[in-house]
């Protein structure tokens, strides 16, 4: 699973958007509370906020996903708030936009990041026209019209009563954290000294991280053509550049014509580690079992003369991996398959090196994707351990005596990273663990799991380990 940002959008407070100078109209509000709560629902019933923001129409979208953004930041406490307010439960519509409201309520003073060059900042609403407009959205909204006097009684009620609502409910985990129970309990077990600040990192808009393309250009040149647009940067590693505030894609020079891509900093280090000390003069044979959207498959081609096998179950995914390719300049074999039936597609011919960016929980990108601690159930994080433990199986009878494994995770939980190697190291004598990251910790506010040249604005959750492949 590759964390990269896709979506053309920077993940920053700001909504409605200026007028064009046609003087065309903002979208009002209303309007987009209106349509951020579908989102908001959508979520709560169990479907990705990704899918839901394509398809809401491309003149809303920014606001909207920036507003879900900071709704699902502060869910939880939402909750916590209305089951206060509230005796019932209400009907899923209206459940979302009172859970939209309050959530927004808690937003803070000022925006947490500055927006674009170019961008008026957001404006920052009273809490009486915040309600005001909720309550006109409800009364927009089939699913809601019924139900707007009770809407208008919870929020009149709450702009009341703050203080001791907000007093009542905050001693809950859910409500103090923002994340569901059982997600905070696993990272006390896992983390017991550094699970706060993951909890406080996945609740913080992340920075939008670049990764320079070698093959066409340099990291330096690249940060100084970003400063002549105005848009500062700082280097991390080999070939990163972090941006100052994140921007929308459309914005970066030259990246039509393949200068960077928009990867986070832990997802960076995936390629290198795979590389690392190993002989690329004979163009080794290397497969990316899980290679969608393209990422680290682009990465490891910038880095080095590969024959190299990209593969993903999903047909629309490997699309996106030749569409990444393309665009980069690079080429790889691209094949629709099953990573864990290698009897469907290996050729019979071992692998120097093998990739597994496995598929997982995501716990270790929330703050990137908010809405996946809401989308997680308990039973998740043993499911996914299953389907990882299959992938190693089936994997490693293709790597070649001498060949390396780097098995990876964008996950923080201990089962789906350490537990799940030390597993296979048990199963396998065959099996030799080299050094590697190990668990990486999202953010700066952690203990462990840091880069050593301290990225700026930190990095998210992952997990590294490369396991080397006996003889050879």
């Amino acid at each position: 699973m590759d964390p990269e940002l896709t979506l053309p959008v920077p993940d920053r407070p700001a909504v409605p958007q200026a007028a064009s100078p046609s003087n065309q109209r903002a979208p009002a509000l209303s309007g987009q509370l209106q349509r951020v709560a579908a989102c908001v629902k959508a979520v709560e019933q169990g479907r990705s906020l990704t899918d839901s923001l394509a398809a809401v129409d491309p003149a809303w979208r920014p606001g909207v996903q920036a507003l879900s953004f900071e709704v699902l930041r502060r869910l939880g406490l939402a909750r916590a708030l209305l089951s206060a307010l509230a005796t019932r439960r209400p009907d899923p519509p209206v459940r979302a936009l009172l859970h939209t409201a309050l959530a927004l309520l808690q937003a803070p003073a000022a925006p947490e990041e500055a927006p674009p060059d170019g961008v008026p900042p957001r404006p920052r609403y009273t809490d009486h026209t915040l309600v005001n407009e909720a309550v006109e959205a409800s009364k927009r909204d089939p699913g809601t019209r019924r139900q707007s006097g009770f809407i208008n009684a919870c929020l009149r009620r709450y702009l009341r009563e703050s203080e001791a609502l907000l007093a009542q409910v905050r001693g809950l985990p859910e409500a103090r954290w923002n994340h569901p129970g059982w997600w905070i309990e696993r990272l006390q077990h896992d983390h017991p000294a550094d699970w706060e600040g993951i909890l406080d990192a996945a609740n913080r808009p992340a920075p939008m991280a670049l990764r320079v393309n070698r093959r066409r250009t340099d990291r330096d040149r690249y940060a100084a053509e970003l400063a002549a647009a105005g848009l500062p940067a700082r280097p991390f590693a080999a070939d990163g550049l972090v941006l100052e505030r994140p921007q929308p894609v459309t914005r970066l020079p030259g990246f039509d014509l393949g200068l960077c891509s928009v990867q986070d900093a832990a997802a960076q280090m995936a390629a290198p580690l795979l590389l690392q000390d190993m002989d690329l003069s004979s163009r080794p044979r290397v497969l990316d079992a899980c290679a969608a959207p393209g990422g680290k498959t682009a990465h490891l081609l910038e880095l080095a003369d590969l024959d190299l096998l990209a593969l993903d179950v999903d047909d629309g995914r490997c699309d996106r991996i030749r569409q990444n390719l393309q665009r980069l300049g690079l080429q790889a074999r691209v094949l629709c398959a099953d990573a864990a039936r290698p009897a469907t597609w290996w050729d019979g011919r071992a692998f120097d090196a093998i990739l597994l960016d496995a598929p997982c929980t995501a716990s270790g990108i929330v703050r990137r994707h908010p809405d996946v601690r809401w989308l997680r159930r308990p039973g998740d994080v043993e499911q996914l351990a299953r389907v990882q433990r299959a992938l190693l199986e089936a994997l490693w009878p293709l790597l070649r005596p001498g060949g390396r494994l780097l098995y990876a995770t964008c996950s923080v939980f201990r089962e789906e990273g350490d537990g799940q190697v030390q597993a296979f190291l048990a199963r396998h004598t065959d099996a030799v663990l080299r050094p590697a990251a190990g668990h990486l910790l999202p953010g700066t506010a952690v203990a462990g799991g840091q880069f050593k040249d301290n990225v700026p604005g930190g990095h998210d959750g992952f997990f590294y380990a490369r396991i080397d492949k006996a003889g050879g």
